[in-house]
């Protein structure tokens, strides 16, 4: 940790310095000029005061996905203290941390922002433990994975039709950040053609698709690298400030001063290792300490302090049992059901604007993944309660005993 610097060389600050006082501009960066969509809109076009990345920003905040952040678990599913973060935070510290970095290298910060606020928009509630139990049942059943960045493609493009650009979409796709690396490059891809093959096989391949994913630009690169620098630090905060561990759990000694540590630090070795470059990249000394934090935070919170370690068994039968009964419902098309009112019905208003329908009927089990990832965690503790009363989910606690 000592080998990696918190500050920018000497150097590279000199030539940042004289590169913005000729008008250098990134040759790698992708312009607003670059964006595709899928339909050419009249009201999507672009304008000199609300650029083709910006509109995808407002679009992504617009979007009623978007309000539900505030009500999914980042990790920490049963404890309302106010302080622990909710996903709805993450993604703006995803998004901050990206265009500060994106910033420094001259790419587009809008897109890196649309990237950055839209990232999460497929994830369940009760964060990567929902996600695990939707994929169990939804693969049990159908042969396809469940993977939370493949479905937020799904909700922007299809379930809300809002013709985002391909960068943003791709961004979002390929920004899994499970899966670190030391570089970042390029994919190439061209169009929506390659792109939608890439989706489906995410769906068909899972983790061999989607363990592959690189990003088409280095703006979806650097949210990549940056989902990692936003939660690994702040995971532990949360942990510490939910009574889990104390601050001197960790191997580094920081305790929750470790966020602080990786933001300037992460940010200044990628900046140095980046800047004029065709790709993102990092220091292996870098590389290394994410990888040791990331297992740490494994180790000592995602497995011992999160959901898995409290009510894993409860969770995955309310899923298996939410998935088992609006799928029935479906078939029995019972208009009276949650199904019907609160997801079909809605989605439906929302497509009609675009002069586009919902085709649920042609794929229930994915019309039931629909629902129940759109699902915040107090609705799906709350529907399953009513449907299901033999399931007990932990009461939800605020005051902090230690």
């Amino acid at each position: 940790m000592d080998r990696i610097p918190d500050v920018l060389s000497d150097e590279l600050i000199e030539r940042m310095t004289e590169d913005r006082a000729r008008g250098w501009v990134n040759p790698y960066r992708c312009d607003d000029a670059d964006a595709l969509r899928r339909e050419d809109r009249p009201a999507d076009r672009a304008s000199i005061w609300r650029p083709a990345f910006v509109r995808d920003v407002e679009k992504i905040l617009h979007t009623p996905a978007y309000n539900r952040y505030a009500g999914k678990t980042q990790v920490f599913s049963f404890r309302s203290n106010d302080d622990l973060s909710r996903r709805g935070l993450h993604v703006q510290l995803v998004a901050r941390i990206a265009r500060d970095i994106g910033y420094a290298l001259g790419l587009n910060c809008d897109l890196i922002e649309a990237i950055g606020l839209g990232h999460d928009l497929g994830h369940t509630p009760f964060g990567h433990a929902g996600e695990r139990c939707l994929n169990d049942v939804f693969h049990e059943h159908t042969g396809r994975w469940f993977f939370h960045n493949v479905h937020s493609v799904r909700v922007l493009d299809v379930l809300y039709g809002r013709n985002l650009t391909l960068q943003t979409l791709d961004g979002a796709l390929t920004h899994n950040g499970e899966y670190e690396q030391r570089v970042f490059e390029l994919s190439g891809l061209k169009d929506f053609d390659e792109f939608d093959r890439t989706v489906e096989a995410c769906y068909r391949d899972g983790e061999m698709a989607v363990g592959h994913l690189r990003p088409m630009t280095l703006e979806g690169c650097v949210v990549r690298i940056s989902d990692i620098i936003a939660y690994v630090g702040r995971d532990r905060q949360d942990a510490i400030a939910a009574g889990l561990l104390d601050e001197d759990a960790f191997e580094d000694g920081l305790g929750g001063a470790y966020n602080s540590w990786i933001l300037s630090h992460a940010s200044a070795d990628i900046i140095e290792h980046s800047y004029g470059r065709d790709r993102i990249e990092m220091s292996e000394e870098l590389f290394s300490e994410i990888r040791r934090a990331k297992a740490e935070n494994y180790k000592k919170i995602y497995r011992a302090s999160g959901i898995e370690g409290e009510s894993a068994e409860v969770l995955s039968r309310a899923f298996y049992l939410m998935y088992e009964r609006c799928l029935a419902d479906l078939r029995a098309r019972d208009e009276s059901s949650y199904i019907f009112k609160h997801h079909i019905a809605r989605i439906e208003r929302h497509l009609e604007h675009y002069g586009r329908t919902y085709d649920w009927a042609s794929d229930p089990d994915q019309t039931v993944v629909d629902y129940i990832a759109s699902m915040s965690d107090g609705y799906f503790a709350e529907l399953a309660t009513k449907l299901f009363p033999q399931i007990r989910f932990p009461r939800r606690t605020y005051i902090n005993e230690r």
